[in-house]
């Protein structure tokens, strides 16, 4: 099964995100993906403005027109997105909060998980206005078991573990990973990490890095170092992609993923 990580730049205007996502999708599937995993915050940037005035069930435009283009195309389209989920009150102030989505359409799936790890770290508190979830999702594609997770989720090998322990062959990664000294490193790293925490796939799409090559390193908040990365079962990166807007590939195959855990069976301990 071949599979596919888009790293693009999404921007504040959810319908010119769409149109950024179907383009991208369409040249995926012309290469012959079967699964297309988009970045975190596919149907609106982080630092774009309020999450909350775009946010979409579902059975919004965003998640339809996703949903009507995997089925076209006869591929599973993983993107993040934001839906309405509640209103807290902070400092004398009423926010209404996000759930931060990974959608899954196609196949006979239209589901979505919802990050269970807010980024609340290093000054910064997604939970303000992030509600965080708290099921694991995964789906079944081709016989192969899908696994989703978001972000900062991949700080959190429990979570990856308790997926493969679920029987997900493949973990995939949506993500809007900030960018500053150290941070490439730490997502390198941790993509890597995740994948012999596992023993499966790991397919990891970012978002592109805004400014490029030449921003590279630089202090960025939460939209995007680029570097999206595919990892094998055995932690090696099969794939990677730059600092700009690039589509990355990689051909999964379960059997290594069973000879993997049969030599390592640490899933089992």
């Amino acid at each position: 099964m071949k599979i596919a990580a888009v790293q693009v730049t999404s921007g504040s205007d959810i319908n010119n995100n769409l149109t950024i996502a179907q383009r991208a999708v369409r040249e995926a599937a012309g290469e012959g993906a079967r699964v297309v995993v988009l970045p975190e915050g596919m149907s609106q940037a982080f630092d774009s403005g309020r999450l909350d005035t775009q946010a979409e069930e579902l059975d919004g435009p965003f998640a339809t027109g996703l949903k009507e283009l995997a089925q076209e195309l006869d591929v599973v389209i993983v993107a993040g997105m934001f839906r309405p989920a509640d209103t807290r009150e902070i400092d004398g102030k009423k926010i209404n909060r996000v759930s931060n989505t990974a959608l899954v359409t196609g196949a006979g799936h239209h589901v979505g998980y919802d990050k269970i790890h807010t980024y609340d770290a290093f000054d910064y508190s997604e939970s303000d206005t992030v509600r965080p979830g708290s099921d694991l999702v995964s789906v079944e594609v081709d016989g192969v078991k899908v696994g989703v997770t978001i972000c900062y989720d991949i700080r959190y090998p429990e979570q990856y573990k308790d997926l493969a322990r679920d029987g997900a062959e493949v973990i995939v990664v949506p993500t809007s990973w900030a960018d500053g000294p150290g941070k490439l490193e730490q997502w390198r790293t941790l993509v890597s990490a995740r994948a012999l925490d596992s023993v499966s796939y790991v397919v990891a799409a970012d978002q592109a890095r805004p400014g490029g090559e030449e921003k590279g390193g630089q202090e960025s908040g939460p939209t995007g170092v680029g570097h999206s990365i595919i990892a094998g079962p055995d932690g090696v990166r099969l794939a990677e992609a730059g600092y700009e807007p690039e589509i990355i590939y990689a051909d999964i195959d379960p059997e290594k993923v069973r000879k993997a855990r049969k030599a390592l069976p640490i899933l089992e301990d």
